[in-house]
């Protein structure tokens, strides 16, 4: 049995750090914006273990026009929960969040070997891969809700 419900940022540190940041400080999971009220931040818990986050964000990039634009950062499924469908279901509360929340865009910067699963989710690439240093090489990738 699992359910996604909100949760702090704090709270996304045993799925960001492991995920995103192995190897690199804890604060490395801390993201500009975390604690603003217009981010919120989102726990799938398995069997009361939290197995994956997704954070989203209310913030714009220039490449698009899009009035209203979210952000989603922190996108990620500890490896013992993955292939299970809760990386889809993250992503579709979060769309949902950004629909109630008066939104139809979504955009955010995917690593190289998460385009393919956000291609399938319905996301498109835009422009030229680029590199966050000790991450690796990302794509902004949107979707139109």
């Amino acid at each position: 049995m699992h359910q996604i419900k909100k949760i702090t940022s704090r709270e996304t540190f045993p799925v960001r750090h492991p995920v995103l940041r192995p190897g690199l400080p804890e604060d490395s999971c801390i993201f500009t914006g975390d604690d603003l009220e217009t981010t919120v931040h989102f726990g799938l818990f398995d069997n009361k273990a939290i197995a994956g986050v997704i954070s989203v964000f209310r913030a714009s990039n220039p490449a698009f026009e899009a009035p209203l634009q979210f952000q989603v950062r922190g996108m990620a499924v500890l490896p013992q929960h993955q292939k299970k469908g809760f990386g889809e279901q993250l992503v579709q509360h979060a769309e949902e969040y950004v629909k109630q929340a008066g939104g139809n865009f979504i955009w955010f910067n995917a690593r190289e070997a998460a385009t393919g699963f956000y291609k399938k989710t319905g996301y498109h690439i835009t422009g030229n891969p680029f590199d966050i240093p000790g991450v690796g090489i990302h794509y902004i990738m949107y979707k139109h809700l």
